[in-house]
């Protein structure tokens, strides 16, 4: 079917008239013309009733905007679409050689679709921006997920920090992802990761978080060139936010020691690490697939004598000598609970009797007539299953440790000599 055009000698530049939308929000040049012809078919369609026979077309070289209706050419009499068709008598006066069933395209003015449609197409406009600038926020950040960004504190809440960055993209610290201890003023530069983007209701957000294990791997890899160039690997991280972090390392290169590359001479690599965690001590282990070995390596600095497994139920049983268990303990049972994150084990601490077999023992929860459960497991928290494990450990180091009253320490201890004095009569 032969094309004809008819065309008037105006021109209108559209994309000078929405040249703020396209500089206050940083959209390319090619993006701003295809949401300039989308928004303008989608005003056509509200006015005409549809858009199928227009076209909307702007030059990328000049920003020249024009609407081309596209009409068929029929007879007078039978003319009974005027929005789609034309009457052969009025497509001669514009070309005397059009002829029935040809299509004539004509330029509409812009002027023809009044003050109220610009508006319309502003409106339009303006609200499709808006989804493209979250929808290109979305994707950025979800492919920066796991990455350390910086931003600087410009509102403080109860439940969270809102950061700006450098782009000028608002990003959120929750008050859940902060270190025990951060305290921030308005202006200060945070680092972090980000954790996730929150897209519900198309209202995206960026989670940012400092307790990831995540945050403490990028940290070490910034620190440690070793690391960033893959010389050594970081196999397994456990942390306590502000208090303690385990680290697994290993390297395939027998010339490097992961473990004194990761810490630096005089602790200088890990100490800027520290000072950022909120002097959240860090140790750094030698990995090990050899998980008895590794088990002992992960209760450091305690000695292990003997460990015995339950790998079907990732359970180990660890012995060692009574000055030992304290420090496999540690403060408020912190070190057993690492080396459990670390290793995926839950790890049991028991003391080395001599002279005494394991049979001799009690298990605690054999003492619940008498002894509160709420007390029991206190002491489990801190590794004593059994009453000659409470037995072996200082009286002022259960106080500590298991953070209970004098009096129901001393009120243990009686119970639990007496059964064994008891057994001896």
């Amino acid at each position: 079917m032969a094309t004809k055009t008819a065309a008037t000698e105006e021109k209108i530049n559209l994309a000078e008239v929405f040249s703020e939308f396209k500089e206050s929000k940083n959209i390319d040049r090619s993006t701003m013309i295809n949401v300039i012809v989308e928004s303008f078919q989608s005003v056509i369609a509200k006015m005409k009733g549809t858009d199928e026979h227009y076209n909307v077309l702007v030059n990328p070289d000049n920003g020249d905007f024009e609407i081309w209706h596209n009409r068929e050419i029929v007879e007078d009499d039978t003319l009974t679409d005027p929005a789609n068709q034309i009457a052969l008598s009025e497509a001669l006066k514009i070309d005397e050689d059009y002829e029935v069933g040809e299509e004539i395209t004509n330029r509409v003015p812009v002027t023809e679709f009044g003050r109220r449609a610009i508006l319309t197409l502003r409106q339009t406009l303006a609200s499709k921006i808006m989804e493209l600038q979250k929808e290109n926020l979305t994707r950025h950040f979800k492919e920066m997920v796991g990455q350390i960004v910086s931003g600087e504190v410009y509102q403080i809440w109860k439940k969270e920090i809102l950061l700006i960055d450098e782009d000028n993209n608002e990003l959120l610290l929750p008050k859940t992802e902060q270190i025990p201890g951060d305290f921030y003023r308005k202006g200060e530069t945070v680092r972090a990761i980000i954790d996730h983007v929150d897209d519900k209701n198309n209202n995206p957000k960026v989670i940012l978080s400092r307790t990831s294990t995540v945050f403490l791997e990028r940290l070490l890899e910034l620190e440690v060139p070793e690391i960033h160039d893959g010389l050594i690997t970081i196999r397994r991280v456990a942390r306590i936010p502000g208090e303690r972090a385990k680290i697994a390392v290993e390297s395939y290169d027998d010339r490097i020691d992961p473990v004194g590359a990761c810490v630096g001479v005089k602790g200088a690599r890990i100490h800027g690490i520290v000072r950022e965690l909120q002097n959240e001590n860090i140790d750094v282990i030698n990995y090990t697939p050899n998980i008895t070995l590794f088990i002992q390596r992960a209760l450091s600095p305690a000695k292990v004598s003997s460990i015995r497994l339950d790998e079907a139920n990732k359970q180990a049983s660890v012995w060692l000598k009574p000055e030992e268990v304290s420090m496999a303990i540690g403060k408020g049972g912190m070190n057993i609970r690492l080396a459990s994150m670390l290793t995926g084990y839950t790890i049991d601490v028991f003391r080395e009797t001599e002279g005494a077999e394991e049979e001799d023992d009690i298990y605690l929860d054999e003492f619940k007539d008498e002894i509160d459960e709420w007390v029991i497991n206190a002491l489990k928290a801190i590794g004593c299953d059994t009453a000659r494990n409470v037995l072996a450990i200082p009286r002022e180091t259960l106080i500590e440790k298991a953070d209970l009253e004098e009096s129901t320490v001393d009120e243990v201890l009686a119970i639990l000599k007496a059964e064994f004095e008891e057994d001896n009569n």
